[in-house]
């Protein structure tokens, strides 16, 4: 192990000379304490290290090791139902080691060594196998099903392999390569900051359902897909990152917590082994893997925790499932980026970041998408991100949101005015926008119903229509506009408060079916029409305000999925209601 000497501390940066053999990225240990660090710049025989924890107490002098290695993550059973930090330390296991405070230089293997796990092979002795290839699975709990591949760039003959019980490091196979015998372990090491390879990217043309209707129905996100979610401090984008994690139809969460508040993480750890995943009626953390770098965390392994996150995520893609990942948020880790490249006295860009925010912003987002996976028979695998940004002042015109949206396709950008008026999601319907919308009103009218895209085109019209109208009554009342334009505000009101608006903490309410969300919004359009009718007849708007389904309408949400055929009675009601009105009338 090389050795290099501290000329210089400054916060989270470590400059140390005798280094010529170390390249950028390589991870070193540095001081007595062996703190973790990674290289981010050489200059002649100087690195410039980023240190992932406290360097309080660090001078000159003192010796940095190097590794000869990029900061990796371990890839095997064991990572589910886990908390990790930004650079894959196991927090439970340190917690019991050391207690609540984490020591300098406190190191645990991430992955247990201690716990078998029982490997059924799926390919025999004599096989040619390549990178990608399923050998095995690990059933590593009651929902997920672990599959072990041939690491990428390994190719050749399988000359063993066992079934049994085995440890993460312990050898089930053995792989005849042109460079030698190769031992495949049910574990593998990979570098965060390189995508793990793939063999074709495809066109993503199903929706990541999520229960909100909001997202559903309006501004849909396609398995594979990126979407972003900026907003001022209070407008809700933890709640609607904890509510995607929770209830999005991927088979496996990644939820990475970076520089967020603790308390939000500890939301997560407290809500989620409560919660039953709808499909497997299981615990949702048997399919979820949290990384936590919260505010009080170094702030140099903020950095890496986006990275530790979406490594994992990629891994299991490749096995064939549906991955979404939460990043929470986006703006603690550009200003992590900023931080170091200050320290590192670089050209800054815009408000202080680096010049390559963008590229950097970019390269992470990019790893997204729905794929074939390598191997001698590819899996269709799919990862679909999720970030939120935190704009100071809302100001979504800053570096980090504009960077963002140039590479996303899909946008909730979230109003504090809404927050304010205690309306959730507060996901702004005049601002957002989805680039999935065309191929998502294919999927929807194919699979759920044929007037889904209709009747969503319909309400949007209403809402925007809406806008306009309230200008009007602002300045001169209500009571100047037609009966037309008055329904149409009070439809409009309905398709806020009775469609859009959600209750995350309500049993019912908290998850919508898209076949509810179609029922619900046919049923609200359902009463538009009938009314319009009714006003060409002569009926007075007042008497269908006070029609007694209106009411049926705004609890209509709060029904049950079992319950669902009470809103087709509910339209039917609407329609005889609206009848009768209209025959007292022309009696």
């Amino acid at each position: 192990m090389k050795v290099g000497k501290i000329l210089k501390v400054s916060g989270p940066l470590v400059v140390a000379e005798g280094m010529e053999e170390a390249n950028v990225y390589d991870v070193v240990q540095v001081s007595q304490n062996r703190l973790i660090g990674e290289i981010i710049e050489m200059r002649e025989d100087r690195a410039s290290i980023q240190v992932y924890e406290e360097t309080t107490g660090i001078g000159p002098g003192e010796e940095v090791y190097t590794t000869g290695t990029p900061l990796s993550v371990e890839l095997g059973p064991g990572m589910l139902e886990q908390i990790f930090d930004g650079i894959q330390r196991p927090l439970a296991a340190l917690r019991e080691e050391e207690g609540d405070f984490l020591l300098k230089g406190s190191q645990l293997p991430s992955l247990d060594r201690e716990k078998l796990w029982d490997f059924v092979p799926k390919c025999a002795v004599g096989d040619k196998v390549q990178g990608g290839d399923i050998l095995g699975t690990v059933q590593e709990n009651a929902v997920i099903e672990h599959r072990i591949m041939v690491p990428p760039h390994v190719s050749g003959e399988v000359t063993r392999i066992e079934a049994g019980s085995f440890h993460v490091e312990d050898t089930v196979a053995i792989v005849k390569t042109e460079d030698g015998d190769r031992e495949l372990s049910l574990l593998q090491r990979w570098p965060v900051r390189r995508g793990r390879p793939y063999l074709k990217k495809l066109d993503p043309t199903v929706p990541l359902v999520t229960g909100q209707r909001v997202v559903d129905t309006f501004f849909p996100v396609a398995k594979g897909g990126a979407a972003a979610i900026p907003g001022p401090f209070g407008s809700g984008k933890t709640v609607i990152q904890h509510q995607l994690a929770k209830w999005a139809d991927a088979e496996i969460i990644v939820y990475v917590g970076c520089g967020e508040r603790g308390n939000e993480m500890t939301d997560v750890l407290m809500e989620f082994p409560e919660l039953l995943d709808p499909v497997s009626g299981e615990s949702l953390m048997k399919r979820t893997v949290l990384i936590a770098n919260t505010s009080n965390m170094p702030v140099a392994a903020r950095e890496a925790s986006i990275y530790t996150g979406i490594t994992i995520a990629e891994y299991f893609r490749d096995m064939g499932y549906s991955v979404a990942l939460m990043a929470d948020s986006t703006s603690r880790w550009a200003e992590a980026l900023r931080e170091m490249s200050g320290r590192l006295e670089e050209m800054p860009g815009d408000e202080g970041y680096p010049a390559y925010l963008s590229s950097r912003v970019a390269d992470f987002y990019e790893r997204a998408g729905k794929v074939l996976s390598i191997g001698a028979e590819p899996r269709e695998g799919a990862l679909t991100v999720i970030g939120a940004v935190s704009p100071p002042g809302g100001d979504i015109s800053e570096p980090v949101s504009q960077s963002t949206l140039r590479i996303v396709k899909v946008f909730w950008g979230l109003d504090y005015a809404l927050s304010y008026a205690r309306h959730f999601p507060a996901i702004n319907w005049l601002n957002s926008y989805s680039l999935y919308q065309e191929k998502m009103d294919e999927y929807f009218d194919a699979h759920v119903d044929e007037n889904f895209s209709a009747n969503r085109k319909a309400a949007m019209v209403l809402l925007q229509e809406e806008s306009g109208l309230q200008e009007i009554v602002r300045l001169v009342g209500r009571d100047t506009l037609s009966e037309s334009d008055q329904l149409k505000l009070e439809v409009a009101k309905s398709l806020r408060e009775d469609f859009l608006q959600q209750n995350a903490f309500h049993d019912v309410d908290t998850f919508c079916s898209l076949n509810k969300q179609n029922k619900m919004l046919g049923m609200i359009l359902a009463f538009y029409h009938e009314a319009q009718k009714a006003l060409g007849e002569g009926v007075y708007l007042g008497e269908i305000e006070k029609l007694p389904v209106r009411e049926r309408i705004a609890r209509s949400k709060y029904l049950s999925e079992e319950e669902e055929g009470a809103l087709d009675d509910i339209s039917r009601e609407i329609r005889e209601s609206i009848e009768g009105l209209i025959a007292q009338r022309r009696n």
